[in-house]
């Protein structure tokens, strides 16, 4: 596996700082106990799974300033291809609060450097000189201000024509603008989905994203597990228990089991199963990115795939 190339693609790269305190009290001040940094953003995250699951990918992205050398450093440190393009403005950061006494985290997300055309541009080119060889490109998560409204369609577009698949995994305009550029899978949770449709109900708004454009929408619902509908029918895959923890790196151990799927050929059915338990094994980590290889090995036994009637079929 580790001959087939997928790409990662993080527009936004953060630097994760993770400080633990006791408890949060708003509006007081708190001694932070344990404190941590490393490269993040969510095609980061997607690459780390996917090296867990036995691949070597690549990642590239923008980065910039002091922030953005210690993203790459992180990187390296990790072992994983480093192929970001420097762009002037400093990279930005995420703060997650960790509260000892509950568990929650409370999160703040940077906006991320502004990104000039010429920037942009010269990015469209590396990128471009990064496809020959790669079988399926991630594009993961926000867009850094500046950036072109149709940013990942035009990525979208060049790993089409370069031969790649896509997976999309993005919310908010820069989804519903990449639709129409026709990425093979994108990746929303419920309420991104409805969100981007105006649909409560899952099935329904999961066949309109198809109906936009989309060759595959997989839809995670949480504990639920995940809805999908693809060109080879509608399955629901059901995890066989449900975990408590961090939700937040599901997400992306989502993705990368859908990347790996699609770089490998593998049957929807199969695919989605292995989906549903790298999600699972996220989520007793403490940190988006890492896998928990015990819970991986018990939960791909046991969920359930299910192939569903196909009642929704993209009604107007």
């Amino acid at each position: 596996s580790g001959g087939v190339m997928i790409l990662t693609v993080t527009l936004n790269a953060a630097l994760d700082v993770t400080w633990h305190v006791e408890r949060l009290t708003p509006r007081s001040s708190h001694r932070v106990e344990a404190a941590r940094e490393r490269a993040g953003g969510k095609g980061v995250n997607v690459a780390r799974v996917l090296s867990f699951l036995g691949h070597a990918p690549i990642t590239t992205g923008l980065a910039g300033g002091p922030t953005g050398r210690l993203i790459r450093d992180g990187l390296r440190a990790a072992g994983i291809r480093d192929e970001f393009a420097e762009v002037a403005g400093e990279s930005r950061r995420t703060l997650a609060v960790v509260s000892r006494e509950d568990g929650d985290a409370t999160v703040f997300n940077g906006r991320g450097p502004r990104v000039t055309a010429a920037e942009w541009t010269a990015f469209r080119h590396h990128y471009a000189t990064l496809l020959p060889g790669v079988r399926v490109v991630v594009l993961s998560g926000s867009v850094p201000p500046g950036l072109p409204g149709d940013a990942y369609a035009q990525l979208i577009r060049a790993a089409a024509e370069a031969g790649a698949a896509t997976v999309l995994d993005t919310s908010g305009p820069a989804l519903t603008s990449a639709l129409k550029a026709g990425p093979d899978v994108v990746k929303p949770n419920a309420d991104e989905l409805a969100a981007a449709t105006g649909r409560p109900d899952l099935p329904a708004a999961a066949a309109a994203v198809r109906a936009l454009g989309a060759r595959a929408v997989v839809a995670s619902a949480g504990p639920e597990g995940l809805h999908a509908l693809t060109t080879e029918g509608a399955w629901a895959a059901v995890p066989p228990e449900r975990l408590s923890g961090n939700p937040t790196g599901a997400g992306d151990a989502c993705v990368a089991a859908l990347a790996a799927g699609l770089a490998a050929g593998t049957p929807w059915a199969d695919t989605l199963r292995e989906a549903v338990a790298v999600s699972a094994a996220a989520v007793p980590c403490p940190v988006a990115g890492d896998v928990d290889a015990g819970v991986y090995e018990r939960f791909r036994r046991q969920v359930r795939v299910q192939s569903l009637p196909p009642t929704a079929r993209s009604r107007p």
